[in-house]
C-alpha cells in the first residue's frame, strides 16, 4: 500500500504571501513552511504554491528570484536629430532574421568596389543617437544589462519605442551606424571604417535568404563566397565551430513547445558577417585610440578532435567565458587578434556602449576613457548574467513542461560524456542534457523515457528503455 498524501494546508492569505515571497526570492525565511516541518527554500516554498494551486505550471519565479527586470521600460525616446549622413540608399541592404523577430537590428550588403574587392556592409540600428551615454535610458538599459527573452515573454533593455524608431526596415529608410570591411576573395580585410549612414533595408527570414541564395541570386551567392573565405581564415588561425542541436521553446497558458531551430546555410552566413562586423569595429576602434568593452577569451585548455557530438559537447567544455575589457586582446574561440560585440545594441547593453564610444568619435564628441568603459562592463556584466541565467532556467523549466506532456514518448538520446557509472545523456530534439546510470560509452545512441518531472527543482530522471 502506498502511504496516502498529506491534507493540503489551509493558508491564511497573510501565510501564502509569506510563502510567495520565498518562492520569488524576495524572503530568506517562512515561518508557515517552518510550522509545516517544510524546508524553508524557494524550492519547497514553490512546491507547496502548485499543491495548493495558488500556482500552476506556467509560472517561472526564475528572472524575479535573480533581481531580473519584468517591468517595461517606461521612459520617453527622443526623436532621431537632423546630422550629417553618408547616403547608402542606392544599395540594397537585408535584415534577415528568424521568422516573427520584432527587433531587427542589423542588416548586410555588398558594393563591388573593384580590382578583386568587395566592400561588406553591416549596419546596425543607431540606438546610440537615441540613448548616449548617462542618459536616463543608458541608465536603466545599464541596469538591466541586456533584454530579458522569456519562452513565455520578452522584456526589452529599452523601450519598445527605440525599437519602433531605430529598427532598421520598419520605415523607408533607417538610421544606422554602418562597418564596411574590403575584403578580397579570400576574405582578407584590405580596409575597414564605420559611418554614420542612411540605409534602405529589406527585411527577410533566413527561409527567404536561403531559398534566394539556392536560386543563385546576389547579393547571397557573394556574401555566402565571402562567408565561407573568412571562416576558413579563422579556422585557420584556431577559431572553434561547435555544432550542437539549438532549439526554442516557447510558452503559453496552454502548453509550451520545443522546436528545434533549423540551420540553413544562410544563418551561418550572417553570423559570419556579424563576427566581421564586430572585428572591424574592434580594429576601428583600436587605431583611433578608442576603449570599448572588448571581448577576449583564452585559448582552448585541450584540442579535441572529431565531428560526433560527443566531440562537440567536450570542444565547448574547453572555451572559458568571454571576458570583457577596455583594452583590446585575442578572441581564441574566434581565432581574431581583437573583438568587440556590435551587433546588437537593442538587446545588449555593452554593444551600445561600443555604439556610443564609436559615435562620439565619429561626431568630435567626448569618449569615455578605459576607467569609466571598464565600469560599465562591470555593473552591466552582473545585471547581463542574471537576465542570462533567468532566460536558461526559464527555458529549463518550459521544457520539463513540454517533457510532462508526453509521458509515453520515447526520446532519441547520445551518450555524449561519462564520468564513472554516470553519463550524461544529450536528447537532440530537445537539446536538453540529462544525467543518468549506464554502461554506454560516449556515442551510443538510446532511447530513453523521461519521468518524473518535478518543475520546482527543475528535474526529470531519464530510463533507457533501448
Amino acid at each position: 500500500m502506498t502511504s496516502p498524501s498529506p491534507a493540503l494546508p489551509d493558508l491564511t492569505p497573510a501565510q501564502r504571501t509569506e510563502v510567495e515571497l520565498l518562492a520569488r526570492g524576495k524572503a530568506e525565511k517562512s515561518r508557515t513552511l517552518r510550522d509545516l516541518s517544510q524546508p524553508e527554500t524557494p524550492e519547497a516554498a514553490h512546491t507547496l504554491l502548485l499543491r495548493l494551486g495558488v500556482w500552476d505550471e506556467t509560472r517561472t519565479p526564475y528572472a524575479d528570484r535573480l533581481g531580473a527586470a519584468l517591468q517595461d521600460v517606461a521612459l520617453p525616446v527622443p526623436d532621431f536629430a537632423s546630422e550629417p549622413r553618408l547616403d547608402l540608399t542606392h544599395l540594397p541592404s537585408f535584415a534577415i532574421d528568424d521568422e516573427g523577430n520584432r527587433d531587427p537590428d542589423d542588416a548586410v550588403g555588398l558594393e563591388d568596389l573593384g580590382g578583386g574587392l568587395t566592400r561588406l556592409w553591416v549596419h546596425v540600428a543607431d540606438v546610440a543617437a537615441l540613448v548616449p551615454a548617462d542618459s536616463p535610458l543608458d541608465q536603466e538599459a545599464r541596469a538591466r544589462g541586456a533584454t530579458l527573452y522569456l519562452p513565455d515573454r520578452t522584456v526589452g533593455m529599452l523601450p519598445d519605442a527605440v525599437v519602433e524608431r531605430a529598427g532598421l526596415g520598419l520605415h523607408e529608410t533607417s538610421p544606422a551606424l554602418s562597418i564596411s570591411l574590403d575584403l578580397d576573395a579570400d576574405g582578407n580585410a584590405d580596409a575597414v571604417d564605420v559611418h554614420l549612414t542612411t540605409v534602405r533595408v529589406t527585411r527577410l527570414t533566413y527561409t527567404q535568404s536561403q531559398e534566394r541564395l539556392e536560386a543563385g541570386e546576389e547579393p547571397f551567392v557573394s556574401l555566402a563566397r565571402l562567408a565561407r573565405a573568412s571562416r576558413e581564415l579563422r579556422e585557420g588561425e584556431g577559431a572553434l565551430s561547435i555544432d550542437l542541436p539549438e532549439v526554442r521553446v516557447k510558452a503559453d497558458e496552454h502548453g509550451a513547445a520545443v522546436l528545434p531551430l533549423p540551420k540553413p546555410e544562410m544563418r551561418s552566413v550572417v553570423q559570419e558577417c556579424m563576427t566581421l562586423a564586430g572585428w572591424g569595429a574592434a580594429i576601428y576602434a583600436d587605431d583611433h585610440g578608442l576603449a570599448l568593452p572588448f571581448a577576449t577569451q583564452d585559448a582552448p585548455t585541450r584540442e579535441v578532435r572529431g565531428d560526433t557530438l560527443p566531440a562537440q559537447w567536450a570542444r565547448r567544455k574547453t572555451l572559458g567565458r568571454t571576458r570583457f575589457q577596455p583594452a583590446p586582446g585575442p578572441h581564441h574561440g574566434m581565432g581574431l587578434d581583437l573583438y568587440a560585440q556590435a551587433t546588437s545594441p537593442m538587446r545588449r547593453y555593452l554593444d551600445l556602449v561600443v555604439h556610443q564610444q564609436l559615435r562620439a568619435h565619429l561626431t568630435g564628441g567626448e569618449a569615455l576613457n578605459g576607467k569609466a568603459v571598464a565600469g560599465r562592463v562591470a555593473q552591466a556584466g552582473m545585471n547581463a548574467d542574471a537576465t542570462r541565467q533567468a532566460e536558461r532556467l526559464s527555458r529549463k523549466h518550459h521544457t520539463l513542461r513540454f517533457i510532462a506532456a508526453q509521458p509515453e514518448r520515447e526520446w532519441d538520446a547520445v551518450v555524449v560524456d561519462r564520468r564513472g557509472p554516470q553519463a550524461t545523456l544529450l536528447i537532440p530534439d530537445l537539446a536538453f542534457d540529462v544525467p543518468t546510470s549506464t554502461p554506454a560509452a560516449p556515442g551510443t545512441a538510446l532511447k530513453v523515457r523521461l519521468e518524473g518531472v518535478n518543475l520546482p527543482l527543475l528535474s526529470v530522471r531519464a530510463r533507457v528503455v533501448g
